[in-house]
């Protein structure tokens, strides 16, 4: 697949940016992770079959949508991914994939509108996530993502510089290839001198304290999930290292109660090089494979 189209398509309130990779007749949505964009898909759909064409959707406060206006959270994603695979599927149900945040919208979707879709892809992420009760969920979010969310605050002088930070990143910079400074170069705006994240930090935080906070509804949406599933996972964390984002216990957890959900650990990836490395190509095989 080329370079991906930039769509600027309808949902309640204004238009999402939507990156359109391939030209086939097979329709394949995939939403996101938490500040990230629709191009953390690009190396996935690059190794989808000639056939499929994916649509990956800027979330509400990222890349091209980061003006399109609020409310954020989970629930206001998850109906804009069904507004998009209304009318992209044109009437046909199309495939749906997300990762990490993204997975747990896309979740929500598929049990909230099983009709729009075909089949469903968890990657390293859609599980309900064991906060304390009473934590402070926005310090949680300060300890888990990290310099992820470091950045948001943060400006550059220069692309390079941005990318650079990107590099000394520990799960990245080890296994850094084209595909992932391409979706980090994809994430920059501002003026020269004072180059920043495309992601607004008021989209993440809101969006991250409806995460965590929301353990009850994931598990009540994989209970009553009837689109045909299955869940890819990390044995490594958002650093590059243990413990993962969905550590063993909770996977054999949740599977079991959700026997249409079957897991696959995808070994020697992180949660991001499981989507931005060499095992795109498993995750493009399994979304393709798994009603087929």
């Amino acid at each position: 697949m080329n370079e991906p189209a930039e769509l600027d398509l309808p949902v309640e309130g204004g238009t999402l940016r939507v990156l359109r990779f391939g030209r086939g007749p097979r329709t394949a949505l995939a939403a996101h992770g938490i500040t990230a964009s629709g191009m953390a898909f690009g190396a996935m759909a690059r190794r989808l079959p000639d056939e499929w064409t994916l649509f990956a959707p800027d979330l509400r406060g990222r890349g091209g949508s980061a003006g399109t206006p609020g409310d954020y959270g989970l629930d206001r994603h998850a109906t804009d991914l069904c507004r998009l695979a209304e009318d992209l599927g044109a009437g046909r149900p199309v495939a749906l994939t997300g990762h990490s945040m993204g997975a747990y919208i896309a979740l929500r979707a598929a049990a909230r509108r099983p009709e729009l879709f075909d089949r469903l892809l968890l990657v390293d992420g859609g599980l309900p996530l064991p906060v304390p009760p009473g934590a402070d969920l926005d310090a949680v979010l300060d300890v888990t993502l990290g310099p992820a969310l470091a950045r948001l605050g943060r400006t550059f002088a220069t692309d390079q510089d941005y990318v650079d930070f990107f590099r000394a990143h520990p799960a990245l910079g080890p296994d850094w290839n084209a595909d992932i400074e391409t979706y980090v170069r994809y994430d920059l705006t501002g003026p020269r001198g004072a180059r920043r994240s495309k992601a607004r930090e008021e989209a993440v935080r809101h969006d991250g304290r409806d995460l965590l906070a929301s353990a009850d509804l994931f598990a009540a949406d994989l209970t009553r999930l009837s689109v045909p599933a299955r869940l890819l996972h990390a044995p490594l964390g958002l650093l590059g290292q243990e413990p993962p984002m969905l550590r063993a216990a909770e996977v054999q957890h949740w599977t079991g109660r959700s026997p249409g959900l079957p897991a696959e650990l995808i070994a020697g990836t992180n949660h991001y090089t499981i989507l931005l490395g060499a095992a795109a190509k498993t995750v493009a095989e399994r979304l393709v494979a798994l009603i087929e």
